[in-house]
């Protein structure tokens, strides 16, 4: 059975393969999510990569000719601070390997960041200054007993000269080392998820999760009870799909591509009908 887009209300869009390569635009996306307000579709842009702030984010998308509000945008780094900010004490000291996105948002909850070993939580993110000390330093602290938290598990992320290696990868790197897995805050995990349902005020059954990653937006999308669009111009390739056991409810090359089958599907059956 086809993917009913016409009877969709909300949509999570992933940004990072969907909407960009690093600061290269892919064609479409500003006019997908003009789309979508028009047809009055709400949705928010989800992101793992925790690198920039909301507000960075939304003038790199203004610089690729995208609109988007700061209300439209949740990043993993808001998503892991807003739990930190549930479990752990004001003042607790933290050790964080990433970039200013998740650095700011930590300490916008009354967390110490620190450089030392001696720390309560080790909070990693995707992070291009990543260095051995700053490995070390993090395995000390998870071997002296400090929580282990992931920002996100994507292992590589699109870049404008390929795959490149992401937080996943220095997740992988530190638990390999001390024998801990960490607890992972963003995509496919329901925390973030969940707080992006909550901000839609969205039901799972009316929402689509469109997104580049099979293992992160696709499984995701599935363990919250969403419908799921993967776009091929991203981190997956055929060969990765073809052999999946779980599979998105349709697939497009690119979000111009899935735009242009949204508007056929509203088209032919009108908002409320089938494809």
């Amino acid at each position: 059975m086809p993917l009913a887009l016409a009877r969709v209300q909300h949509a999570i869009v992933d940004m990072d393969g969907v909407l960009y390569h690093g600061n290269e635009p892919i064609r479409g996306g500003g006019e997908f999510l003009d789309y979508l307000r028009e047809i009055h579709v709400g949705f928010l842009l989800l992101t793992n990569n925790s690198t920039l702030t909301v507000s960075q984010y939304v003038a790199k998308l203004e610089q690729m000719g995208i609109n988007a509000t700061d209300q439209e945008i949740l990043t993993s780094a808001v998503a892991t601070a807003a739990y930190l900010g549930r479990v752990a004490a004001p003042g607790s000291r933290v050790f964080v390997i990433g970039e200013e996105g998740l650095r700011s948002e930590l300490r916008k909850t009354g967390l110490l960041l620190t450089d030392e070993a001696e720390s309560a939580f080790v909070v990693v993110g995707f992070d291009r200054q990543l260095t051995y000390a700053k490995l070390s330093t993090a395995t000390r602290a998870i071997d002296r007993g400090a929580k282990f938290i992931g920002s996100n598990p994507d292992r590589t992320f699109p870049s404008e000269t390929g795959l490149a290696p992401g937080a996943g990868a220095t997740l992988a790197a530190l638990e390999a080392a001390t024998g801990v897995a960490p607890l992972v805050i963003g995509k496919p995990e329901r925390a973030i998820l969940d707080q992006a349902l909550q901000r839609l005020q969205a039901s799972p059954q009316t929402t689509v999760a469109i997104g580049d990653g099979l293992y992160t937006d696709v499984i995701g999308g599935q363990r919250a009870g969403l419908m799921t669009v993967l776009l091929m111009s991203g981190v997956t390739s055929a060969g990765q799909l073809e052999g999946a056991s779980q599979q998105p409810d349709a697939v497009y090359a690119d979000v111009a591509a899935l735009h242009e089958a949204w508007r056929k599907a509203v088209g032919q059956s009108g908002i409320g009908a089938t494809e």
